[in-house]
């Protein structure tokens, strides 16, 4: 991901109306995303590696787009809604893996992507321009991103599927599509509008080519939200990373920085970010929550090279138990550079 440009261009200001513009929040919507799903499916083991799948015909690389930075992707689209929640693990020891990028993309309740002029249920038919069913987060520190859409439905020769791609430190991880369970699937489709006019899958993951070689790592479970209605998914995605933390490998920093994490985290109040200047640099700490909003901001000057900390305070801001988003931006000699990482706040 190009975090540099992804948070520069509206200082991530401009990103998500997540839930606002749709008038949901996730907290709104009732228990956690997966709340008590969260197992694997068919009982595979949980720490396999993803397998690869083709990121299809459809794909469109918003990451310079901060606006889909964004759980709540599903803009002006009918449909159940559908609460995905993914987790990014380490295949090497099973940890989660913290400050991943993870783009979702999907169909429509009526087989149509957006951005491209393609073939669903009813014919051929134009999107170009649009983006909705599409959407970026960056996973916390369960290594988890929750994303707010509606379930797709599903188009001649396909079975129902997402397309995702995770990204290390700004370097393309996997690519690869998830799957529902068959039964659960076609309970919704016939119980629900507008999936019902269309009725079942006819396409099940078995007989689906992009699943030849199987397909239980990539399917993610289906349940429904009893106390806020429409559905919740889980699938956990093992990726190849090191047993620690990321690679080290960050474009966006232009080898001027190096930024850590945050200590503690998660924290009660106050916490401490550390960084290291390569050279004499001004530099700006700006944290955001997931919808976008500048919540602080901390400017020194002049730092010397080396190792520094700036200490944030967010219990005097009264905001909320959640994660938000810190970026760093050098400013020295040879240019201005950001990245970003996530944080989280939980009270005792």
């Amino acid at each position: 991901m190009n975090r540099k440009e992804f948070l520069k261009l509206s200082g991530l200001a401009g990103a998500a109306s997540v839930a606002a513009a749709a008038g949901v929040s996730a907290t709104a919507l009732g228990k956690p995303f997966g709340d008590g799903q969260e197992t694997s499916v068919q009982g595979v083991e949980e720490c396999v590696l993803i397998p690869s799948e083709t990121a299809g015909p459809f794909p469109l690389d918003l990451s310079k787009d901060p606006s889909k930075f964004r759980q709540d992707m599903r803009e002006d689209q009918a449909g159940v809604i559908h609460r995905m929640k993914m987790k990014i693990v380490s295949t090497s020891n099973c940890s989660p893996i913290t400050n991943a990028r993870v783009d979702l993309w999907h169909c429509n309740a009526y087989g149509y992507y957006s951005g491209f002029r393609t073939s669903g249920q009813n014919g051929s038919q134009d999107h170009t321009g649009a983006t909705w069913l599409r959407g970026i987060q960056m996973t916390d520190g369960n290594g988890e991103v929750n994303f707010i859409t509606i379930f797709p439905g599903w188009y001649p020769g396909r079975t129902i599927h997402m397309h995702f791609q995770v990204f290390l430190s700004s370097v393309l991880s996997v690519t690869s599509q998830l799957a529902y369970p068959v039964a659960e699937t076609n309970a919704l489709l016939t119980s629900n509008q507008p999936y019902a006019v269309a009725g079942p899958d006819p396409t099940p993951p078995s007989s689906d080519g992009v699943f030849a070689d199987g397909y239980a790592m990539q399917t993610a479970t289906l349940v429904t939200n009893t106390s806020a209605g429409g559905y919740d998914s889980f699938l956990q995605v093992a990726i190849n990373a090191p047993s620690t933390g990321l690679i080290n490998l960050e474009p966006e920093t232009g080898g001027q920085f190096t930024l850590g994490q945050n200590y503690p985290n998660p924290f009660t109040s106050q916490t401490v970010v550390p960084f290291t200047l390569v050279s004499t640099s001004d530099v700006v700490l700006d944290i955001f929550d997931l919808a976008g909003r500048k919540v602080t901001s901390l400017r020194k000057s002049s730092l010397p090279p080396g190792p520094q900390t700036l200490t944030v305070n967010l219990a005097t801001l009264g905001l909320a138990d959640a994660a938000y988003v810190y970026q760093l931006e050098v400013t020295n000699n040879q240019g201005d550079f950001r990245q970003c990482k996530v944080m989280t706040r939980a009270r005792n």
